[in-house]
């Protein structure tokens, strides 16, 4: 499972996901990407099933990148805890992801091996997505 090393400030706040993704919104290493069009948190845990699913489907071939990456840490109280005594311990790492970001490409496979392997990946991810092509200029 993906989660950093060492982090600066252990506990974070929930946040807001407010607006369209700026960064990471294009195509840029791949042929074929994967692109939210919903707001989501991915665990860790989400992000490796749909990787094991893309490699799984296309045997191995051609080139993955995964471009979210899960920094944000989610806490959470054992159960039937009494209120107070702090913030709870880190339970998951998750990725923060807008709309119009591309959260994983592929290159190096024929069309309908890639947007079928990206099509099997996206029913483990929490949000809506679309596959898209690279625009060619």
């Amino acid at each position: 499972m993906l989660q950093p090393r060492r982090v600066k400030y252990r506990n974070k706040q929930r946040g807001r996901m407010k607006g369209m993704a700026v960064a990471g919104s294009t195509v840029n290493f791949g042929e074929y990407g994967l692109k939210a069009t919903e707001p989501a948190w991915v665990t860790s845990r989400q992000i490796e099933a749909a990787r094991r699913v893309i490699t799984r489907y296309a045997r191995r071939g051609g080139r993955l990148w995964i471009r979210i990456y899960p920094d944000k840490s989610v806490t959470a109280r054992a159960a039937e805890t009494r209120m107070g005594k702090g913030k709870g311990a880190i339970d998951h790492w998750v990725a923060v992801v807008k709309p119009g970001r591309i959260v994983f490409e592929m290159a190096g496979l024929p069309e309908e091996t890639a947007k079928e392997a990206l099509r099997l990946a996206s029913a483990k991810l929490p949000m809506a997505t679309k596959v898209v092509a690279k625009e060619e200029v």
